[in-house]
């Protein structure tokens, strides 16, 4: 029984607290909604299961003060929920569990939770609990925050062939309009499973996209978070995996992700390698830019021409040619045959520094960081892509191809 003293009805004034519990198991859930009994606590909702991390911003509609997550029947689970219900309301959470374990007991509060409540509860603990949620409820709710009414850019770096230097460009084109722009930058390297793209930028990702494709039912900002590594640009990235993977991508994950990351970042880029077999996602549908990577070599522009006249022509998708490692009239090809041949000029020009770019690979350090031939095209290329002006200064200076 608890104590008269922290039963009493008006132990929490006027200051009546409305409820959320949380707890897939009957037994447990039953004996905290027993204990809030009585209490003053105002409308208490069960929900007998956990909801999914997508639905949380729905549940949280109805202002609850106090949301009560059952710990023990998914531990790791609960905690992306606690993570989940913090990061979208001022609500007081607790957690209640039949273990006394320490290390869990941090992991709650550093997602969040206020309050570790134990079974059998001690006398008087809900009670003082809820005293101390009436106390951290606010005078007046908070306005709803403002609703992103636009997805980020979606701008997605395709090659013409293997080997085209799709990796090197997009992550130099991404830190590249991570510092140009000064807005939330992310790169995604969807070139799995043979993606090097952390290589590139001197990341040891712990988590990969294949993370993020296979727990798609449960992806949203938070678990989103989790899976990133930040770039000393303060790019963000989401890497392929270290390992070899096997794995079934399927396009609704794939459309999850994008959706995601397109509400949190103001610009997605994505290295999509040279996988054409993506095209019935949203990756192609919603790219504002697609980045088509080729050299000047009769196998490459052969491939171009053929994916510009048979995928792109029709496809009223932004179309951008990229010439990489270009010298002028190489192999003996003309600006004539070179427009022949993809149907259209060129839009970029990226030239042959092949030493300045195998340094920068072997020490992991980004072209964009440095100033040559090569960044100073990439860098055009991504104050173009974010609407700045091209740097007209550089640009004398230098003479932009």
């Amino acid at each position: 029984m608890m104590s008269t003293s922290t039963q009493d009805p008006d132990a929490l004034g006027s200051n009546v607290l409305t409820i959320a519990l949380i707890g897939p198991e009957q037994q447990r859930r039953t004996a905290v909604a027993i204990a809030l009994a009585g209490l003053a606590a105002g409308a208490t909702r069960e929900i007998p299961l956990y909801p999914e991390l997508d639905d949380v911003p729905k549940l949280l509609e109805d202002n609850y003060d106090v949301v009560i997550v059952d710990l023990d029947s998914n531990p790791e689970y609960a905690l992306d929920l606690i993570e989940s219900v913090c990061a979208n309301s001022t609500a007081t959470v607790m957690v209640y569990s039949a273990k006394q374990d320490s290390e869990l007991l941090v992991r709650c509060m550093r997602a969040g939770a206020r309050e570790f409540l134990t079974q059998p509860f001690a006398p008087g603990a809900v009670a003082e609990a809820l005293v101390r949620a009436s106390v951290r409820k606010p005078a007046a709710r908070p306005a709803a925050p403002a609703v992103k009414k636009t997805l980020g850019k979606l701008m997605v770096f395709l090659g013409a062939k293997g080997g085209s230097g799709v990796t090197t460009v997009a992550c130099n084109f991404a830190v590249s309009v991570a510092q140009e722009s000064k807005q939330k930058t992310l790169l995604i390297d969807l070139d799995i499973p043979l993606g090097d793209a952390a290589l590139n930028l001197g990341i040891t990702p712990q988590y990969s996209t294949v993370n993020a494709l296979q727990n798609s039912a449960r992806l949203d900002s938070n678990y989103l978070d989790k899976l990133l590594n930040k770039h000393s640009s303060e790019l963000a990235v989401l890497a392929a995996p270290g390992k070899f993977a096997q794995v079934q991508i399927s396009a609704d994950a794939i459309d999850k992700l994008l959706t995601v990351s397109r509400q949190d970042y103001d610009y997605v880029i994505v290295d999509a390698g040279n996988r054409l077999d993506l095209a019935g996602t949203a990756l192609f549908e919603g790219a504002s830019t697609i980045y088509l990577i080729t050299q000047v070599s009769v196998p490459e522009l052969r491939n171009s021409n053929r994916l510009v006249s048979e995928f792109f022509g029709a496809s009223g998708l932004k179309l951008e040619i990229v010439l990489n490692r270009y010298t002028p009239r190489s192999l003996g090809v003309d600006e004539g045959h070179i427009t022949k041949a993809l149907t259209r000029p060129p839009t970029w020009r990226i030239p042959n520094d092949y030493a300045t770019a195998r340094r920068t690979q072997n020490t992991a350090t980004p072209l964009s960081l440095e100033d040559s031939p090569i960044s100073r095209v990439i860098r055009q290329m991504a104050r173009t892509a974010v609407g700045l002006p091209p740097n007209v200064d550089k640009k004398k200076k230098f003479g932009i191809f």
